[in-house]
């Protein structure tokens, strides 16, 4: 073996000098390699069972039933929510003129659309309601009624999609408890 003046090896042989690195081919595969690693991590974050905007708008509703039976007992106003499948507003009753209006003084309580795809079923104490808007004769009436004293209509509020088995249930038991169930988790109080 040759050693230099420094006292370092010095290859005489061709073979080692090219035999110091990895090969363009060897680079390449380790590539491919990590890029389908990084792909199937991907794919398999991707089709988690989650639905976003289906979370959101039952934890909207949810917040929205909430600041509605604490504002009905703080203002001793009866309240109402009406469904319309794919849509809900909340009803104030005015004592006056003696019938159900839209609650319209609140910016927070204005009616609401779902997002695209989405539809409300109401179950009121265990029985399907059918959910239309009303006809330019009827009066305008609430399905649930939150009442001045904190108490509530029996309820099973479903929000889902046509085509996916994710629901979220917003729920009330005869106690007036109201539970929100999302999809994949327990229910919160």
């Amino acid at each position: 073996m040759p050693i230099s003046a420094t006292g370092t090896w010095i290859a005489s042989d061709a073979r080692v000098k090219h035999a110091r690195g990895f090969t363009l081919i060897e680079i390449l595969v380790v590539v491919v390699i990590v890029g389908l690693l990084a792909v199937g991590a991907v794919l398999a974050i991707g089709t988690s069972q989650r639905d976003d905007a289906l979370e959101t708008e039952a934890q909207r509703l949810d917040a929205l039933i909430t600041y509605v039976r604490e504002h009905a007992e703080l203002t001793t106003h009866e309240f109402g929510l009406r469904c319309e499948g794919d849509r809900y507003a909340f009803l104030a009753f005015d004592l006056r003129r003696g019938l159900w209006r839209a609650a319209e003084e609140d910016p927070i309580l204005r009616a609401r659309v779902l997002p695209v795809g989405l539809r409300i079923r109401l179950r009121i104490e265990g029985r399907e309601v059918l959910l239309r808007p009303p006809k330019d004769t009827e009066p305008l009436l609430p399905q649930v009624m939150l009442f001045s004293n904190g108490d509530v209509t029996p309820f099973e509020l479903t929000l889902g999609r046509d085509a996916s088995p994710l629901q979220a249930m917003i729920a009330s038991d005869e106690d007036g408890v109201v539970k929100l169930t999302l999809p994949g988790e327990g229910t919160r109080p």
